[in-house]
This record gives C-alpha cells, structure tokens and sequence, in this order.
C-alpha cells in the first residue's frame, strides 16, 4: 500500500496532505489504476460521493462528479468575455475536459492543446473517457504534444484565447507561473486576447497567487483573478487569473445577449455567476498586494 493510502476501521482512505498541517481524506471504494510514471505517483480510485478521482503525487487532479465546475468556468468565461473567439490555444488540460466545452461552441473554429506527455492524453482515454467526451476527435483539434512554455515561446501563432490548464508551480508546471512564460503568453494574444490561468487555493497557497500576480503585471496591464468553489479540492475557494492584451469587459446585458446566442445548457456557468466570481474576498485582494492574509 502507497503511503497515500490508509487503513482507517478496516477501510482503505485516500490521505491528500494539502500543507504539512492540513489535509484530508477520502474513503477508496474501488483502485482502478496504481503505479509510478517518471517518479510520478498515480492512482485512480472510486468514492461514493465524487465518483471516478484522480490523484497525482497524493494531491487530488480531477472527480467526475464535478469537474463540470471547473471546465465550464476556465472556458465560458473567457469565451463569452472576448465576444468573437475564433482561435484558442489550451496549455495542459490533457484530461480533455477545457477542449470539451469549447468544442460546444460552433463559434470556435480552432483549438490547439499543447501537452508534455502523450501518455496523460493516452491515460485520460482510458480511465476518464466521459470527461473529454469525444473532444480528442474533433477535427478543430490540432493535438502537439510539447512543453508548453517552449511553445509559446518559439511559435507565430496568434490566439484569440490561451487557457494555462497546469498543475500547481511544482516539477514541470513551475515554468508555467514565470514572468518569461506570461510575457510570450502576451505575445501570442490577438489584440484583445485573453489569458486565463489556473492559480491555486489562495487560502492555503497564498504564495502561488501572489507569484501568478507579480509575474502577469510585468505584461498585461490589469490581471485580475476570479474565484470558483470546487468541492474536491480541499482549502476553500480556488482563483483563476484573467488577463487581457485589450479590449474591455462586457455588461450583464451583453453577456446574457452573447450567452443567449451561444444557445447551450450549463451545469454552473451562469451571466451573472460570470460577473460575481470577479468580486473575490478581501483577503484575496491583500494577497496580491502583500503576500498576507492582512490578519498575521
């Protein structure tokens, strides 16, 4: 048994340390898939609850129960933001899920993913085939299976979306939280492109989000982040960063218009959801600003 396993009356749990203090657990019903991948701990499990999960290095990366909250956020809103999104540019995401709700939209005409590892597109097949649901096959997806940093650096491509789906700044996904990595971003992006990144748990990974800010400011005037409550990923709410090369924000009335057009059904999305998970908490706002939580 992996030490992210334990035996707690009989039954086996699923141990994620989030911090050296805090952390949680998750009764196993059913092990799927256990092994080392490049030193990399992988499991695959089923819980009553959050069904189908995937843990990588004891921390928990995706549930089937809802993943749904995620993916429709880290792309709808970019989307229904930018207004006329012909080409997007999705960095990770190898589970498939972000291509998946982009792909509804008929306004898209292109997205390329950019992935390190074949085999985390080959593994998402296999074990979560419901989450990418057919997205792999459609003929808009140009798959290139490349360090994504490298990428942006080296190509001339122009996006009118870049989604930075990554894992925390550990191992290879710490490359992807640089001021170098933003700024090629930058240059990548059509004149009112947008950027979004995936920033961590600002309650317990302050740091990660102060780091993301800093970085970002050095090329986009004004990032900002919003925020989306993800019941699998324990400490709170996590922060998305948004960043614009241009253009400006719409209002309700617009979004709702853009989103009434788009003509699809959501599970989370929402206009005015779209428009609240900008209006994050105050300690968050300090974070940026000092790194603190404003209370210590």
């Amino acid at each position: 048994m992996s030490r992210f396993l334990v035996t707690i009356n009989g039954e086996t749990w699923f141990k994620e340390e989030v911090t050296q203090e805090i952390g949680h657990a998750l009764r196993v019903d059913k092990i799927l898939y256990e092994g080392e991948v490049d030193h990399q701990h992988l499991i695959v499990f089923e819980n009553q609850t959050f069904g189908r999960l995937f843990a990588l290095n004891g921390f928990i990366q995706v549930s089937t129960r809802d993943e749904f909250i995620y993916h429709e956020m880290v792309t709808h809103v970019p989307v229904f933001a930018h207004g006329a999104a012909k080409r997007v540019l999705v960095i990770g995401g190898g589970d498939g899920g972000a291509i998946r709700e982009l792909f509804r939209h008929q306004t898209i005409d292109h997205v390329t993913m950019v992935e390190i590892e074949g085999s985390v597109v080959d593994f998402s097949k296999e074990w979560f085939p419901g989450i990418s649901a057919g997205a792999f096959d459609d003929p808009r997806l140009h798959l290139v299976i490349a360090d994504g940093a490298e990428f942006v650096a080296e190509t001339d491509e122009r996006f009118d979306i870049i989604i930075v789906d990554s894992t925390d700044p550990v191992g290879p996904g710490k490359v992807l939280f640089t001021e170098e990595f933003y700024r090629n971003c930058r240059h990548c992006l059509t004149d009112e492109g947008i950027m979004i990144t995936q920033c961590g748990l600002p309650f317990l990974q302050p740091e990660e989000l102060k780091t993301a800010y800093d970085n970002q400011r050095q090329s986009f005037t004004d990032p900002r982040f919003y925020a989306i409550a993800v019941p699998a990923y324990s400490g709170g709410i996590m922060t998305l960063g948004f960043a614009r090369a241009g253009g400006t924000d719409p209002d309700l009335v617009t979004l709702k218009a853009r989103v009434a057009a788009a003509a699809l059904d959501y599970r989370y999305y929402t206009p005015q959801g779209h428009q609240g998970a900008f209006a994050v908490p105050a300690y968050v706002d300090h974070i940026l600003q000092t790194g603190r939580f404003g209370t210590e």
